[in-house]
C-alpha cells in the first residue's frame, strides 16, 4: 500500500468505533501503520486486526496508561509522526447549570481535556526526533455554546485553546497542532444525547436528525468520513504550514 503517509506511524485514541474507527481506517488507506487505544480493548483489536495495527488498552486520564501506549508504539514501530486524540466523553448528557453534577463535570474534563493534554506530553518526545502532526478532535461545541452540555461544551473549547497555545511551544521541532470541530455526527455519543433531548418533547433520535439537517447548509449531518478526510488533510503534508488552527465541519450548521 502506498499514499501520502507511507510508513508513517499514527496513534489513533478512541479508535475502536465512531470517528475513531473512521479516522484510523483512513489513515490507513494512505499508508500509515495505526496504533489504536481505547478503553475497551476488544473494539480496538477488532479494528486493529483487520489493518495490521496494534492495539492498547488505555484510559487516556490515566497518565501511566498513556505512557505505556506510546511506549507500546515505539516498541512495535519505533517512531511515532501522527497523533489523533480522537476519545471523548459526552458530558453525561443535558443538565442545567443549577443541577450540574460536578462529578460528571470532573469526568468530562478528564477524558476530554486531561486526557489530550497527556497524550500530547507523552507523544511529543517521539514527535521532536523526525517531527509530525498531532490532530485534536475538539467539537462545534467548543465553538457554539450548546443550551444544557455545559461541560462538553467548555471541555472542548479548552481544547481548541490549548492546541493553539502548544502550537507556538512545538512549532521549533517541526511539530504542527491543529483542531478539527465537527458538527453532529451519528455515534453512540450522539445517539445518546438526542434520545435525551426527544425525551422532554416526545421526538425520536430520528426526528433530532431531521431538526439539525435542516438547519444546516448540506441539509445533513456531519459523516465519521467526513470527519476522517479532515483528519487526514491536517495529519498530511496537505495542510501545509496549518498549526494552531481549528476546521470547522458541520455541514455548515446556521
Amino acid at each position: 500500500m502506498t499514499g501520502e503517509l507511507q510508513d508513517k506511524v499514527a496513534v489513533v485514541t478512541g479508535g475502536g468505533t465512531g470517528i475513531g474507527e473512521a479516522v484510523a481506517r483512513r489513515l490507513h488507506r494512505e499508508g500509515a501503520k495505526v496504533v489504536l487505544g481505547g478503553r475497551r480493548l476488544e473494539l480496538v483489536q477488532r479494528v486493529a486486526s483487520e489493518l495490521g495495527g496494534k492495539a492498547v488498552a488505555c484510559d487516556v486520564s490515566v497518565e501511566a496508561e498513556v505512557a505505556d501506549m506510546f511506549a507500546a508504539a515505539m516498541e512495535a514501530y519505533g517512531r511515532v509522526d501522527i497523533l489523533v486524540n480522537n476519545a471523548g466523553f459526552g458530558g453525561g448528557g443535558l443538565m442545567s447549570a443549577e443541577a450540574v453534577d460536578i462529578d460528571v463535570w470532573d469526568q468530562t474534563f478528564a477524558v476530554n481535556t486531561r486526557g489530550v493534554m497527556l497524550c500530547v506530553k507523552h507523544a511529543i518526545p517521539s514527535l521532536r526526533q523526525q517531527g509530525g502532526t498531532i490532530v485534536n478532535v475538539a467539537s462545534i461545541a467548543g465553538l457554539k455554546a450548546v443550551v444544557r452540555q455545559i461541560a462538553y461544551g467548555a471541555s472542548k473549547a479548552a481544547v481548541i485553546n490549548m492546541t493553539q497555545s502548544i502550537a507556538f511551544e512545538v512549532g521549533k521541532f517541526g511539530i504542527r497542532i491543529n483542531s478539527i470541530c465537527p458538527g453532529a455526527v451519528v455515534t453512540d455519543l450522539y445517539r445518546g444525547n438526542a434520545a435525551a433531548r426527544g425525551a422532554e418533547v416526545g421526538a425520536s433520535v430520528e426526528d433530532d436528525q431531521a431538526r439539525i439537517s435542516s438547519n444546516s447548509a448540506l441539509g445533513r449531518l456531519t459523516t465519521c468520513e467526513d470527519v476522517a478526510s479532515g483528519v487526514y488533510f491536517l495529519a498530511s503534508g496537505n495542510s501545509g504550514s496549518m498549526t494552531g488552527a481549528y476546521v470547522q465541519m458541520d455541514a455548515g450548521k446556521f
